[in-house]
């Protein structure tokens, strides 16, 4: 889960010639009166589907389609991103199962924790508290990068939790230096996480298609919006300062689940050679590759990898 920093690094320098900082009000992500918790969050963003769910002091946004007795289907979206990045997928999935989406802590509307917790396990303690927050004993998990990290990591840790695991170029093999250690987070990268202008973030962004034309309109300019809410910049590159990587494979084997790997052959973010490292690590897994598809091959191309999804859900 690469978190972009090279593509981030280069376009971050790039906007080093930019004259002006960019200075966006925040979108709605006010904290709620001492004591209480709101019904919702003032938002372009916030739909009537949306929830705020108390998961240990973290006000998280959460988003609940489809039948309430039907499976459960867990989406975990990427770093810098939102549960928008799952739009496709959970408008055709939940006619027939129930598909629960989250801002992380420290993205999109949830914002900010109180108490900074962003390392990887604690965002695998966060995804558990989730779960029983909202009565969910089972679930199949599927995430993206970050999000994927931290479904295998919680199918590990919890594999009475996880039926199914399904992992898009998840994190876990070390990258850009990561190990058990984190690196620095360069000024680049935090000059683009805090307040870089919207053609960074829209180059950026595109970087994680394969061709960046199949980038949804109105994407980048979202990613932007949610990026600029109170405090969520900053909570990213807290985030970074505390990311590790530590070799993956004595936890990865312990994952018991049936497991898809799905990979975009021209991803630049996470190389696509640690798509076999994984399908070999997982006991029950197997990998899927697509042709000219970057990091996000559930945006980029929403149709074949539904079939590919759906197929491995109803599998014996």
């Amino acid at each position: 889960m690469r978190f972009l920093i090279a593509v981030f690094l280069g376009l971050a320098l790039l906007a080093g010639i930019v004259v002006y900082v960019l200075n966006r009000p925040a979108t709605g992500t006010e904290a709620p009166a001492e004591g209480a918790l709101a019904d919702s969050v003032d938002s372009p963003w916030w739909t009537d589907a949306d929830r705020l769910v108390d998961v240990d002091g973290v006000r998280t946004r959460v988003r609940i389609e489809g039948p309430d007795d039907a499976p459960a289907l867990i989406m975990v979206h990427g770093f810098s991103h939102s549960l928008e990045s799952w739009d496709a997928w959970a408008d055709a999935l939940s006619a027939d199962y129930r598909v629960v989406r989250m801002d992380l802590p420290g993205h999109g509307l949830t914002g900010p924790d109180p108490q900074a917790r962003y390392s990887v396990p604690q965002t695998v303690e966060f995804l558990d508290g989730l779960m029983g927050a909202l009565e969910i004993d089972r679930a199949t998990l599927i995430g993206n990068s970050l999000g994927g990290l931290v479904a295998w990591r919680q199918a590990a840790a919890n594999p009475d939790r996880v039926d199914r695991l399904v992992l898009l170029s998840p994190g876990g093999f070390s990258i850009n230096g990561v190990t058990e250690d984190p690196v620095p987070v360069p000024m680049g990268v935090q000059f683009y996480l805090i307040q870089a202008p919207q053609p960074i973030i829209t180059a950026a962004t595109g970087a994680l298609y394969g061709d960046p034309s199949a980038m949804p309109p109105g994407t980048a300019e979202r990613v932007l919006e949610l990026m600029r809410g109170d405090g969520v910049g900053q909570a990213m590159v807290e985030r970074l300062r505390v990311f590790t990587l530590p070799e993956p494979g004595a936890d990865l084997a312990q994952v018991q689940a049936p497991t898809l790997i799905m990979w975009g052959e021209a991803d630049v973010i996470i190389p696509p050679a640690h798509g076999p490292q994984f399908a070999t690590a997982i006991p029950d897994a197997r990998l899927i590759t697509y042709p000219g598809l970057g990091h996000v091959v559930h945006e980029e191309a929403p149709a074949s990898t539904l079939a590919d999804l759906r197929a491995f859900l109803v599998e014996d």
